[in-house]
C-alpha cells in the first residue's frame, strides 16, 4: 500500500503532493514501482495535527481519486475517519476505506463501506491527534489492541460490513510507547491467532519509534528522511510474523523487501 498524502502538514511529506498534478505523478510512480494499493489521505493524523472540515478534506481528495480511478486498475483507498468523506471518495472511485479510528470517531464510516461493498481497514488508536501523546500508557498493549479491535470489528459487522471485507491494523504509533510498538510487531502472530481470518495491515513507515531506535542520542531521533532502512527492517519482521499488507512511503524498497521476506516466510510455513 503506497501512501499518498494530499496534505500541507503530514509529518513526513506534508505539502509535497498537495497539488493534483504532483499527486497524480507520485501515484503513477508508486504504481510503476509495484504498489498494489494507493492510500490517499487529505487530513494529517500526525501528533498535534490541526483538524479540518469534511468539505476541506473532500476538496483535497476527490479530484485526485476521480482522475486516478479513470487511469489505473489497482484499488484506491481513502484514509479518513469521516463518513461524509468516505461516501464522497467511494463515489469518486475508491474501493477501500482506511479508518485510523476504527469507527471510534464516526461509526457511519461502516455504513458507507457496507453500502458500497467496499473494503474497510480498522486501525487501533488511542485518543485523538491532539491528545494521543499525552495519554498515560496502558499496561498491556496487546490486550488493549485486541479488545479494542474486537469491538470495532463487531460494530462493523453489525452495520453491514462483510467480515471478508475487513482488515485490521494494530496502529503502530497512535498513543503507544516506542517499546510497545516494538512489542506489537514482535507479537503480531498472537494478534493473528485471535483474528485468524482477518488480514493484518502494518504501517511503520518513517514512524517516530524508528527515529528513536536508530538514534544513538535518546533525545535526538534520527530525521524522518533517514528512516528508510529502519522501516524495511520493521516490515520484514512484521511479514515474518503474519502481516498481509504493509503501508509505506518508499514503495520500490518495500517491494524488494517484501519479496525476500515472503520467500523466507513461505519456507518457514512449509516446515511447520
Amino acid at each position: 500500500m503506497g501512501v499518498l498524502n494530499v496534505t500541507p502538514d503530514s509529518f513526513s511529506d506534508g505539502g509535497q503532493f498537495l497539488h493534483i498534478e504532483a499527486a497524480l505523478h507520485h501515484a503513477q510512480q508508486m504504481i510503476a514501482e509495484g504498489a498494489d494499493i494507493i492510500d490517499i489521505g487529505g487530513e494529517s493524523t500526525r501528533p498535534g495535527g490541526e483538524p479540518i472540515t469534511a468539505n476541506e478534506e473532500i476538496d483535497r481528495v476527490v479530484p485526485v481519486i476521480e482522475t486516478l480511478a479513470k487511469t489505473v486498475e489497482i484499488p484506491i483507498s481513502i484514509d479518513t475517519t469521516k463518513s461524509e468523506v468516505a461516501r464522497a471518495a467511494l463515489a469518486a472511485g475508491a474501493s477501500i476505506v482506511n479508518d485510523i479510528s476504527a469507527l471510534r470517531f464516526d461509526f457511519y464510516v461502516a455504513d458507507a463501506a457496507a453500502r458500497a461493498g467496499a473494503g474497510l481497514v480498522l486501525m487501533h488508536s488511542r485518543g485523538t491527534a491532539a491528545t494521543m501523546h499525552r495519554l498515560p500508557p496502558v499496561a498491556d498493549i496487546l490486550r488493549e489492541v485486541t479488545d479494542s479491535l474486537h469491538s470495532s470489528v463487531a460494530m462493523a459487522e453489525r452495520r453491514g460490513v462483510k467480515r471478508e471485507s475487513i482488515v485490521i491494523d494494530p496502529g503502530i504509533g497512535f498513543g503507544k510507547l516506542p517499546e510497545q510498538n516494538v512489542e506489537l510487531i514482535a507479537k503480531l502472530e498472537q494478534l493473528k491467532t485471535v483474528f485468524p481470518d482477518l488480514p493484518i495491515l502494518i504501517g511503520t513507515s518513517r514512524k517516530s519509534f524508528l527515529g528513536k531506535l536508530l538514534s544513538e542520542e535518546p533525545d535526538s531521533p534520527v530525521p524522518v528522511s533517514e528512516r528508510v532502512f529502519g522501516t524495511m527492517a520493521s516490515i520484514t519482521a512484521a511479514i515474518l510474523k503474519g502481516a498481509a499488507i504493509v503501508r509505506v512511503h518508499e514503495v520500490k524498497a518495500a517491494v524488494e523487501t517484501v519479496r525476500v521476506a515472503d520467500a523466507i516466510r513461505s519456507q518457514l510455513v512449509s516446515r511447520l
